[in-house]
């Protein structure tokens, strides 16, 4: 995916979580799908207070 940088925090959150939840088994596995850096996907969810549940493979707020 281009420019997830460039994307609301909201809209990241809304992809990152279906991603997880059709076809990612981890955190891991969604990093390589996005070509994303772990840093900037956590850095961007961290805005809205979100961080990874291992659990429920999903991002929520804590």
């Amino acid at each position: 995916m281009e420019n997830l940088a460039s994307l609301p925090p909201e809209i990241l959150l809304g992809i990152v979580n279906e991603k997880l939840r059709l076809f990612c088994d981890d955190r891991q596995e969604l990093f390589y799908e996005l070509d994303v850096t772990p840093q900037l996907l956590e850095r961007k969810l961290a805005q809205l207070g979100y961080q990874y549940d291992l659990v429920s493979n999903q991002y929520k707020r804590l």
